[in-house]
């Protein structure tokens, strides 16, 4: 057995003493057998000894060994893993509105799937996580600060739209802003809140004033991992002034801004497979495990098995075990 699950483990030497009991019980049992086999006479005996109950007799005293066995690990403190709510931390989902997005080998179009998956995405986050919209062609724009008002975010992911290029290094450089200053208004004793960004993309970044690489490594000495997605097909074409162009999706660059930032790499080819991203993004980001205490069964199951030990020795034997 580990102990490492329990706060108190010195209590199990307890464990001792109900064992010592027990063997007193043993010890006990069979000293009475032999005084009573001291008659000589067969049938007084029989007159004068208790009417025999087979192993039924102990079985007050052994469940009362196992209460104290179950009530010694409740004070040894045993410990489970429980998912808490954070209710600190701050969330920027910033998403790529380049005209790239409005390829439909994502269907109806690759930003109307990636619209219903961000707003499921915030509906469903805990609602103490804060939590921000960005928005980036060829700059980027914070259309709502962190915030725990999810009908802002909503509305503001029902008003996005296209335009020309892909400044994601801009765009990871605006949510890092955004965190900063989000973190000195509510930081306080404990220091800024965790905090992560969310990056849905479907192309290669072709303008900005800072390269998304350097971007993702300010985001790792920053303390913030970026969950990149990467969204569509190879097959994605759309139609630019009059003109037919490949906007094929961009796996290997999410993937090194993932690496680089210290965060994870999604990859989505589909509406339903970016649905079920963000219901692990947002499972992953608005829980966080702790040890809570758990001795509270122990305790339970000892007071009943401790009560129905009485119940059975008053029951069987007319006295207590």
């Amino acid at each position: 057995m580990s102990f490492s699950g329990f706060t108190a483990p010195w209590w199990f030497l307890l464990l001792i003493a109900v064992f010592a009991v027990a063997a007193l019980y043993v010890v006990i049992q069979r000293v009475m057998r032999k005084r009573m086999l001291r008659f000589a006479n067969l049938s007084m005996l029989e007159k004068v000894a208790p009417k025999k109950q087979g192993w039924w007799r102990h079985a007050p005293a052994a469940v009362l060994l196992v209460a104290f066995i179950l009530l010694t690990v409740a004070l040894a403190g045993p410990t489970a893993e429980q998912k808490v709510p954070r209710n600190r931390a701050t969330v920027m989902l910033v998403i790529d509105t380049s005209l790239s997005m409005k390829a439909t080998d994502v269907q109806p179009s690759r930003l109307e799937a990636a619209q219903v998956a961000a707003k499921s995405f915030a509906d469903g986050l805990t609602p103490g996580i804060n939590l921000g919209l960005i928005s980036f062609a060829g700059s980027a724009t914070v259309l709502v600060a962190p915030t725990t008002d999810r009908g802002a975010v909503t509305q503001s992911i029902d008003g996005l739209k296209l335009a020309q290029a892909t400044a994601t290094g801009d765009a990871i450089v605006a949510a890092l802003a955004a965190i900063d200053s989000f973190g000195k208004v509510v930081g306080g004793a404990d220091g800024p809140p965790p905090a992560r960004i969310v990056l849905m993309t479907d192309g290669k970044e072709t303008v900005g004033t800072r390269r998304a690489f350097d971007a993702a490594e300010d985001a790792k000495k920053a303390g913030i991992p970026i969950s990149t997605i990467s969204f569509g097909t190879e097959d994605g074409v759309v139609e630019i002034e009059g003109r037919r162009q490949e906007v094929p999706v961009d796996d290997d660059s999410m993937k090194e801004i993932a690496k680089l930032s210290g965060g994870e790499f999604f990859k989505a080819a589909s509406a339903e497979e970016l649905r079920r991203v963000y219901d692990t993004l947002g499972e992953q980001i608005g829980y966080e495990k702790k040890q809570s205490d758990a001795s509270r069964p122990w305790v339970v199951l000892g007071t009943l098995a401790g009560l129905l030990a009485v119940a059975g020795a008053l029951l069987l034997g007319q006295r207590l075990p």
